[in-house]
């Protein structure tokens, strides 16, 4: 089969592999779309744990069931199935367990012509839609899902800030608090970026590098309820001044880096919860895959690239500046 590899720190190349097969309990699915994650560019960048090239990358894929392994069930073969990259969760919904990995590394991952993936891991795909849209739902989604309702445990009516608009998770979480009957603003340093998430529901947006966008977002619409952010960094003692009397800020990132000269006492005096929030569990990919199939709701998809310019795509997410998902169309 055809597959990108990453065959060394920065380099990526189309090869011909050795088809994978089926093992017990697995599934083997044709891959028909993948989507791309910084934690892709990361990896073939040499700046994630536990490398090993070369290696297939893409933890998001979507495609049809073609075969199952031993003592499988035969009847399961022409399934449209999305692939949960939460791999290993355990027991626990509080927090991962010590065998809990992500697909695309150590495990093969989905930019692949084919893919074999435990059968456990294969949901239905949304019969809504399309393949680039499915490729684009499971990574993101998941994030977002336990983010947003399991972590900070959303509610209807609330004020929602989700920062950093444009990226896949926070897409879905301004989607996901949308859909769910929450007030929601944005931030992003994009006016465009701002005016795409008004469409998608967002009752306005604050551009984070405009001095003082804090204070004036306190004001009005006034302090926030939930906060969903990924960037940490100076940015971070913003969002306190942000939230409201009680309010839940939780953050699944640092691409910014640490909070520098945290103001401890804004923290405890307003009652605040500081939540972290990594994927999610094997309940929360069933109840967000329910919940879009439910409500109907289409992941954003910024640029497609068929397999043999996956190169392309991967330089397009490293450029920046996309809104919605990067997918690879096989």
């Amino acid at each position: 089969m055809r597959a990108l590899q990453i065959e060394s720190i920065g380099k990526l190349a189309l090869a011909e592999v050795p088809n994978p097969a089926a093992g017990l309990g697995e599934a083997l699915v044709e891959v028909r779309a993948a989507a791309l994650n910084h934690r892709d560019v990361w990896i073939k960048v040499g700046q994630y744990a536990g490398l090993k090239y070369p290696c297939i990358p893409g933890s998001d894929g979507a495609g049809v069931v073609r075969a199952v392994g031993p003592a499988g069930d035969p009847s399961g073969g022409g399934r449209e199935v999305v692939i949960n990259p939460s791999f290993g969760w355990g027991s626990s919904e509080s927090a991962q367990g010590p065998d809990f990995s992500i697909l695309g590394l150590p495990r093969q991952g989905t930019l692949a012509e084919l893919i074999a993936v435990p059968v456990s891991q294969l949901a239905p795909k949304p019969a809504h839609l399309g393949w680039e849209e499915a490729a684009a739902l499971p990574l993101a989604g998941l994030t977002a899902w336990r983010a947003l309702l399991s972590r900070a445990r959303l509610v209807g009516g609330e004020r929602v800030l989700v920062t950093g608009i444009g990226g896949g998770v926070a897409l879905f979480a301004l989607q996901f608090a949308v859909a769910s009957g929450n007030e929601v603003w944005v931030t992003s340093s994009s006016d465009e970026k701002i005016r795409r998430a008004v469409a998608l529901g967002a009752r306005g947006g604050f551009r984070y590098d405009s001095a003082g966008w804090a204070k004036a977002a306190s004001a009005s619409p006034g302090p926030f309820d939930v906060i969903v952010d990924s960037a940490g960094g100076p940015g971070f003692a913003d969002l306190v001044d942000v939230a409201a009397p009680g309010a839940r800020i939780v953050f699944f990132g640092a691409t910014r880096g640490n909070a520098p000269e945290l103001a401890l006492r804004k923290v405890f005096w307003k009652q605040l919860s500081v939540l972290g929030s990594t994927m999610g569990s094997a309940a929360d990919w069933a109840a967000m895959t329910e919940f879009v199939g439910r409500h109907g709701l289409r992941p954003v998809v910024s640029d497609a690239y068929p397999l043999d310019r996956a190169e392309e795509a991967f330089e397009r997410l490293e450029r920046g500046s996309q809104f919605g998902k990067i997918v690879v169309t096989i």
